[in-house]
């Protein structure tokens, strides 16, 4: 006879979104529980640079400090940046944002995923987990059953109130109960890799619009960099085809040595990109989150923090609820967590998907003319100050 178990809130998916989700969850007061298909991440090793690198904005870094991940972060190493220089045509011409124009003392930190996902998962201590465990079927409340019912690879049935959603793009659970999603593929694929360069300015970061595809340059505090260039897919194909001299070649060329050369470059890897949003984010019992709920192409860098937004509200529209003497798990509280987290992701994903095509377009007249925009912002100072104060909200 196979287990059962009961809690509040089951999560599923022990990513950087998920365990965050978990953490928050508990640190309110609910019982909660975690399911991760694959392995526990291993300790963070400082000697160990990840390519896969996300820019954290101050409100998810707020956030990670309330939870006690961002202390253990910040020993290890955290990469703030205070300024940031975005162009189509000319360095010298395009967009620069600086933290002082938002009242912030950083935009935000650049952080490797081993080391937040390390840090968040040695704040789990007592929360029950279950490692390398799939949740295989999900069966929602209904009138004959008031809790939703999870059953796992391990032959363990759990009985929560609410399971949350955190397994990725592909979501299993999504899939399972019948929640549609908008998605295309986006004829690209970024490479990411970690870099040194000759003449590099500390705590800044570049992002450069390419008609093939935008190139970005994130600053560590060592002095390296972590790059996202994302390609048109045959122009993809041909940098990882490269040598790292010919790779470091065409990537001065690409960025205009604004940062002047390629001292040194880690082995690249690439993964396609594509923007997705579900068109519900909840059912009777099952909320989503992070990926599940939505992906965006990472030009804005904006991914992570917009995982973490989701947290914060889910967090916050539960509690409420449950400290007015209401269902907190109701399909009414969830409703109104999916409408302000609809809200605000269908504008970040409005904005870079505009972004993606207004500067990939085959159109040089239209190019033109979104470069002259940038330029043209730069001298604005309310505009530019009210672009920066979005740039680094993250959580609203």
């Amino acid at each position: 006879m196979s287990a059962v178990s009961h809690c509040d809130i089951a999560v599923v998916g022990g990513g950087p979104v998920g365990v965050v989700a978990a953490l928050s969850l508990r640190d309110a007061g609910f019982s909660v529980l975690m399911i991760e298909r694959g392995k526990a991440p291993p300790a963070f090793d400082a000697a160990h640079y990840d390519s896969r690198v996300y820019a954290i904005a101050p409100a998810s870094a707020k956030l990670l400090d309330a939870l006690g991940v961002w202390p253990l972060m910040a020993a290890a190493r955290i990469s703030p940046y205070t300024r940031m220089q975005v162009w189509e045509r000319a360095a010298e011409l395009g967009l620069r944002f600086d933290a002082a124009d938002s009242g912030q003392t950083a935009l935000g930190w650049i952080v490797e995923q081993g080391l937040i996902l390390s840090a968040a998962w040695a704040r789990l201590g007592s929360l029950p987990t279950r490692v390398g465990v799939d949740a295989e079927a999900l069966l929602l409340p209904d009138d004959d059953q008031a809790r939703a019912e999870l059953r796992l690879s391990n032959g363990e049935i759990l009985r929560p109130r609410l399971v949350v959603a955190a397994d990725g793009a592909d979501s299993p659970l999504r899939e399972q109960v019948g929640i549609d999603a908008t998605t295309w593929t986006y004829a690209q694929r970024a490479i990411v890799a970690q870099l040194s360069m000759s003449a590099a300015i500390p705590a800044t970061a570049f992002q450069r619009f390419l008609p093939t595809g935008p190139l970005a340059f994130l600053p560590q505090a060592d002095g390296r960099h972590s790059i996202v260039w994302s390609a048109d897919t045959a122009r993809a194909a041909e940098l990882l085809a490269m040598d790292d001299a010919a790779f470091g070649a065409a990537l001065g060329e690409a960025s205009q040595y604004a940062l002047g050369d390629v001292l040194a470059v880690s082995p690249r890897i690439a993964f396609p990109l594509r923007l997705l949003h579900a068109q519900d984010y909840h059912r009777p019992g099952l909320v989503l989150i992070g990926d599940a709920a939505h992906a965006i192409h990472p030009l804005a860098g904006q991914g992570a923090n917009l995982g973490f937004a989701d947290v914060a509200r889910l967090t916050k529209t539960l509690s409420a609820a449950r400290d007015a003497g209401r269902d907190w798990s109701s399909p009414r509280t969830l409703a109104a967590y999916s409408r302000a987290r609809k809200a605000a992701n269908l504008e970040m994903l409005a904005l870079t998907d505009a972004l993606y095509r207004g500067f990939g377009t085959a159109l040089p007249g239209l190019r033109d003319v979104l470069g002259i925009g940038l330029e043209a912002v730069n001298k604005l100072a309310p505009v530019k100050a009210l672009l920066a104060q979005q740039a680094v909200q993250g959580i609203r």
